[in-house]
């Protein structure tokens, strides 16, 4: 089953086009990663991977299922997305574990008492996610980086077929972007681990796990495909407009910017 197919999208505001024929398929068994500035058009384009935003023009199909022709609602229980924005609209009184367990509905706060079963499946996604520790403390004392890890497993309670992760290590310090790199990689192991897509501006955050990348610049892919084939430092100088040297060591790629 192709997980994202995306065919000539186009998304036009007043005058402006947001996005300009990007065609993006991801099939099942990859997990990509989607590298852009600032205002590349990112978001929205999770918008629409999500039925959030229509396209102007163009056909979008997630999970098999065409958009137009299946209910979004549906869809999104199917879709995990962690953001940063979702931080601010969950309740801080609201223990990590509580957290977890409302992504079961994906509500904001808990309105049916949980089984003990789905209790347990909740504990057991936070130990995955080496969190379990945090279960009873209130999301308002947590760090950030324990924060992104509880919305993970927030995202992973409705056993989702495609999660999109959505520069999650913004905000945090070199050693919780680590410790929470290096979870998600152990996700990535898992044999029902699903579709990952991780979103960020970063090539240092692009784990080996992440098979293939997709470049995006003012609305247009770039470039796509393969993640060893696209991070090359003559692509990227031409992707940043700066020159780069890109260099790989213990399979994670560090870009410095070349003095003149």
């Amino acid at each position: 089953m192709m997980i994202i197919d995306l065919q000539q999208i186009y998304w036009e505001r007043e005058d402006r086009t947001i996005l300009n024929n990007v065609n993006w398929q991801v099939e099942n068994g990859q997990h990509w990663c989607l590298l852009g500035l600032n205002g590349s058009g990112k978001t929205t384009l999770l918008n629409m991977v999500n039925g959030y935003q229509w396209p102007t023009s163009g056909s979008i199909a997630v999970l098999g299922h065409l958009f137009g022709t299946y209910d979004l609602r549906e869809l999104r229980k199917e879709i995990g997305w962690v953001s940063t924005s979702l931080q601010q609209k969950l309740y801080g009184s609201d223990t990590a574990l509580n957290i977890v367990l409302s992504g079961r509905s994906s509500s904001i706060g808990i309105y049916d008492v949980p089984t003990d079963s789905e209790r347990e499946q909740a504990y057991h996604i936070m130990q995955t996610l080496g969190c379990e520790s945090l279960a009873s403390r209130t999301y308002q004392t947590l760090s950030q980086g324990e924060k992104q890890r509880v919305l993970i497993g927030r995202a992973l309670m409705n056993k989702p077929k495609l999660l999109i992760l959505d520069e999650p290590c913004t905000g945090l310090d070199i050693i919780a972007r680590e410790q929470l790199l290096e979870r998600i990689a152990s996700l990535a192991k898992q044999e029902d681990c699903p579709t990952l897509i991780y979103v960020t501006h970063h090539v240092e955050e692009i784990l080996p796990c992440f098979t293939h990348t997709l470049l995006l610049k003012n609305g247009e892919v770039f470039a796509q495909g393969e993640t060893g084939a696209v991070l090359t430092s003559e692509g990227m100088s031409t992707f940043f407009e700066v020159p780069i040297q890109l260099e790989k060591e213990n399979e994670r790629y560090w870009l410095t910017i070349k003095q003149k």
